[in-house]
């Protein structure tokens, strides 16, 4: 049986530069008991620890229905711990134990049109739900992704955003182009706005900077999105996991338990000034 409490060692398969201080890191369980138990939700996280130096939490960036390949988690290297990981080499070990907090409601959804809306790393837990819906493609409706970043290098994942495209609308979006930037200039927040996509029978998704996801849920509101069908991931402050630390309580909530996931009505019960 899996033990969230305990970390489990795994070794680095792949390391794949994304942005100038992002990798998407692909990991596998040594022990194959422990790896064939392993179940996670897209949206949820796992805590990662570099031995000496210590954990963080880090949302799965893979989906679930790729049975049996690496685990994968899409880091940015701004802290002690996430630059670590991310200096780290293929056949290095790595702790990991989990999975942690709620995922997206993914039956919920199903039969239902889908909006995805990311800034920066913040398409990386939504990466995860959106190779899901792919993979069960007619399970679901329209999928329609807006994905922003500040200037073309700063985009994750730019191959697979392509391939997305055989199967889903996707806007791409930066604050600022180069001479070969041929797709939207603009802060996502106003291509949404631009795009304007239907609220009829579909449900929004969001994350990234906290500033970009009230603006972005004012905005899906003011085009009467309702408010059970716009869905973001809260991730700031996530520590131990398992709400014993305190640090990311939210009145009687925990994100790490209760969440990451919630819905805007679910955030409205909260201190939430939306």
């Amino acid at each position: 049986m899996n033990n969230i409490y305990l970390p489990h060692i795994a070794t680095i398969k792949k390391v794949e530069p994304q942005t100038p201080d992002t990798a998407l890191i692909s990991i596998v369980m040594d022990d194959l008991d422990i790896a064939n138990q392993f179940n996670y939700l897209p949206g949820q996280f796992a805590l990662l620890s570099v031995f000496g130096v210590g954990e963080c939490p880090i949302s799965f960036t893979s989906s679930p229905t790729y049975i049996g390949a690496p685990l994968q988690f899409c880091i940015r290297g701004i802290g002690k711990v996430t630059k670590a990981i991310v200096s780290l080499y293929e056949g290095e070990k790595i702790g990991i134990r989990g999975p942690f907090g709620n995922g997206f409601p993914i039956e919920q959804i199903e039969g239902k049109n889908l909006l995805f809306v990311a800034g920066g790393i913040g398409l990386i837990p939504l990466r995860s739900l959106i190779n899901y819906v792919l993979d069960n493609r007619n399970d679901y409706n329209e999928i329609e992704i807006i994905y922003g970043a500040k200037s073309p290098a700063d985009l994750c994942f730019k191959e697979e955003l392509k391939n997305w495209n055989k199967d889903a609308n996707v806007y791409l979006t930066v604050d600022k182009g180069d001479k070969n930037w041929k797709e939207y200039v603009g802060f996502v927040p106003q291509i949404l706005e631009n795009i304007n996509p239907t609220h009829k029978d579909k449900v929004a998704f969001i994350c990234g900077p906290p500033i970009m996801i009230k603006i972005v849920i004012d905005t899906l509101r003011k085009m009467e999105y309702p408010d059970n069908h716009i869905i973001t991931t809260l991730e700031m402050k996530m520590k131990c996991g398992v709400g014993k630390c305190g640090r990311c309580n939210i009145e009687n909530k925990y994100i790490c338990i209760d969440g990451p996931v919630f819905t805007v009505e679910e955030l409205k019960r909260l201190l939430w000034t939306g």
